[in-house]
């Protein structure tokens, strides 16, 4: 089977997990959990999951116990980026060629279908408890919460959203990067490991692994911002140049970063491969995600 055919094979059990976690459209707040699902089923490329389940796999674990945590940190990732997507944030209409869920549902009922699929992550993650309560599901569950919350995604948010139309220096573009884009890889790598019990050291790695994929794949974003423009005439000036906003092209140029996602990944994939375990799977992911062209 290809890397192609296995990738969309893995998406589709991916798929059919989060299914299994969403709610039922029915009651009088049948509007918001309509909302919810149509957030979560609208599209994309389910990596987080992904990344979760294979380091689980790479590290022996077997079964169930990574699946509500695995539905749970794709709520994480959509809820973040339906509030995104809202007036006071992005303001944006359409996402993955689809209306956004507020322009959908609302404003009002975007911020609610966020906030339920928030809620509805610790939900199902704490579903995890009723298959094994031990150290090591209480510990998935704190590296959820922290690394989505005000010191991971949430607190490089906020400083995107601070510096919006100001000049950026490089040190605060990378704490954006590193807690907007990695945190949620890093949780997402990290839970993959410590469900299927790897060592505090073996875990390191990972975060490790993580915080360079999830940089690089930021990077690889500001290229294609100004990249896949470029070749495609008539398309409507940049988005990154529009808003005014600082990118890594801006800040060090298209050359020097095309050289530091080449450096970044490869390290990613260098401490991958320090490892004792193997997944050949998990490293073309990673290979495909930061060399990507859209």
């Amino acid at each position: 089977m290809s890397f192609r055919e296995e990738l969309q094979k893995k998406t589709e059990e991916i798929e059919g997990i989060l299914k299994e976690y969403l709610p039922e459209e029915t009651g009088f707040q049948k509007t918001v959990l309509e909302a919810m699902n149509y957030s979560v089923l609208a599209g994309g490329k389910r990596l987080r999951p992904m990344l979760m389940q294979e380091t689980y796999r790479m590290f022996g674990g077997e079964g169930k116990l990574v699946e509500p945590f695995m539905a749970a940190i794709e709520m994480i990732h959509t809820y973040s980026l339906v509030h995104d997507d809202l007036p006071a944030m992005d303001n944006d209409e359409y996402r993955r060629g689809k209306k956004t869920t507020h322009a959908v549902y609302g404003e009002a009922m975007g911020i609610l279908a966020g906030d339920g699929l928030l809620n509805l992550a610790f939900e199902t993650a704490a579903e995890a408890f009723t298959m094994e309560v031990s150290p090591r599901t209480a510990r998935a569950i704190q590296i959820l919460s922290r690394k989505a919350g005000i010191y991971g995604m949430i607190g490089g948010q906020t400083v995107d959203v601070e510096s919006e139309g100001q000049p950026l220096s490089r040190e605060k573009l990378d704490f954006i990067y590193r807690l907007k884009t990695s945190a949620l890889i890093e949780a997402s790598m990290m839970i993959g490991a410590v469900l299927a019990g790897a060592s505090d050291q073996e875990m390191a790695a990972m975060e490790s692994v993580a915080t360079d994929v999830g940089v690089a794949f930021q990077i690889q974003d500001d290229i294609l911002d100004v990249t896949s423009t470029l070749e495609v005439l008539g398309k409507p000036i940049h988005s990154d140049d529009k808003n005014h906003k600082t990118t890594y092209v801006t800040l060090e140029g298209l050359e020097k970063a095309r050289e530091d996602v080449k450096v970044i990944s490869e390290r990613a994939l260098a401490t991958l491969d320090s490892l004792k375990y193997k997944n050949k799977f998990l490293e073309e992911l990673i290979r495909m995600l930061i060399t990507r062209e859209k």
